[in-house]
């Protein structure tokens, strides 16, 4: 199918392609069929790979070891990733690193890029973005954010407890989204925070058991619970400008959700291409299952609505070149996370046995897809967003001509 992706996206595309069928999808097949997870020896070497291929962390800027693509060229290659359990992680361009990556860049004093960044994109340290609360902090509705930074002369004291907080168990350092203008509205009075995993105070109280956590390497990532009690780290921690954390994380979350939903269009299609080569292999009322017309016309619908996401996708990303696009970027989110998880659900049906069984990825695939509806904003919040902007501009001369009660037979009020 033609997108119109410009050259240098569909060149970068057909490379990473190629490295996920020639070396990661056979690395994650192997992993499958022995049960054996893959160690983070054998991760490091396709990051060495993908460094030759010129595919490691496309983005971010050369100068810091990155490829420097610009986002609706690196796009098309984050289908390509998705497409394998190991793929985002196989190039470096995994969540949340990849946001964080791109928001020290974004807002990042040199010196926080230097100490922080440059060796994130190596790989030689790991991050985490704190900012999800439990109950009743801040959540689908952001502005509930309880966790605070006081300022002490040239430190920042921290109390904040978080959970949901991804890569965070091991990490060594997190991105904390804190209050630090009580007096402001939260939009106006937060900042993000780098605070290193070894400051006194942080706790990690344990990884969230959630669905889907359980991957195919030793690496251990998840969703951690966090507690920072009295955390001092100076002022100069601060990542970008004191009470405009609301802001940078909006332009993190913003890309973070396009790669998303291309990630999980890679994971649709991928699961697509196994059921239709098992429909055509597997033989059941005197045919193959791909000569059943029901199969096949739910096989076509579901590549339509692929298809339909992938242009939306696009096109949101075209905007977000010129603003935010906050609309655009919820429309494409809340309807790919939909599409993609009724096409891997279709998939798994079609292969049955093996569709629930996990010598296939599409089991992973199922498990991790139905989070996608959450995270990153959940449905409701999305469609809260969108019926919003749908009703801004309504234009009553629409509905002159319908007939209204006449107001001469109105009664006001009836004796009793």
């Amino acid at each position: 199918m033609e997108y119109h992706d410009s050259d240098t996206a569909k060149a970068v595309a057909d490379r990473v392609a190629s490295f996920m069928d020639e070396v990661v999808i056979p690395h994650e097949r192997e992993a499958l069929a022995t049960q054996e997870p893959i160690p983070m020896a054998e991760i490091e070497g396709l990051w060495e790979q993908a460094k030759d291929r010129e595919l490691f962390a496309p983005q971010v800027s050369t100068e810091y070891g990155g490829q420097g693509l610009d986002f609706s060229d690196m796009l098309p290659s984050f289908e390509q990733v998705g497409r394998s359990l190991i793929g985002a992680l196989a190039i470096r361009a995994n969540a949340p690193q990849e946001g964080n990556m791109h928001t020290l860049e974004m807002v990042g004093t040199d010196e926080q890029k230097e100490r922080w960044l440059r060796p994130l994109v190596q790989g030689d340290i790991s991050s985490a973005f704190a900012m999800t609360e439990p109950r009743q902090g801040g959540g689908s509705d952001p502005k509930m954010l309880q966790s605070t930074a006081t300022r002490d002369g040239d430190e920042w004291v921290i109390n904040a407890h978080k959970w949901w907080t991804s890569d965070g168990l091991n990490a060594d350092f997190y991105l904390v989204m804190a209050r630090t203008d009580l007096n402001a509205h939260p939009y106006e009075g937060t900042s993000i925070i780098l605070v290193p995993a070894d400051a006194a105070g942080v706790e990690v109280v344990r990884n969230v058991p959630h669905l889907g956590g359980h991957g195919i390497t030793e690496r251990e990532g998840g969703h951690a619970e966090v507690k920072f009690e009295n955390v001092r780290v100076p002022v100069e921690n601060t990542v970008g400008d004191a009470g405009q954390g609301f802001q940078i994380a909006q332009m993190r979350l913003g890309g973070g959700r396009l790669t998303h939903c291309m990630r999980y269009s890679g994971m649709a299609e991928r699961s697509l291409d196994i059921a239709k080569a098992y429909l055509s292999e597997r033989e059941a009322f005197g045919t193959t299952l791909d000569e059943k017309q029901a199969l096949r016309h739910r096989i076509a619908d579901a590549e339509t609505r692929l298809h339909a996401a992938r242009t939306m996708v696009r096109h949101a990303a075209r905007e977000l070149d010129r603003s935010d696009a906050r609309i655009e970027v919820a429309m494409a989110k809340l309807f790919t996370a939909n599409v993609t998880q009724e096409t891997i659900d279709l998939a798994l049906q079609c292969c049955g046995g093996n569709g629930i069984g996990k010598d296939l990825p599409i089991a992973h695939f199922y498990e991790n897809v139905r989070a996608f509806r959450i995270v990153d904003g959940a449905d409701e919040v999305h469609r809260r967003s969108i019926a919003r902007w749908a009703f801004e501009d309504v234009d009553e001369a629409e509905i002159e001509n319908t007939l209204q009660f006449d107001e001469n037979l109105r009664i006001d009020e009836l004796d009793e």
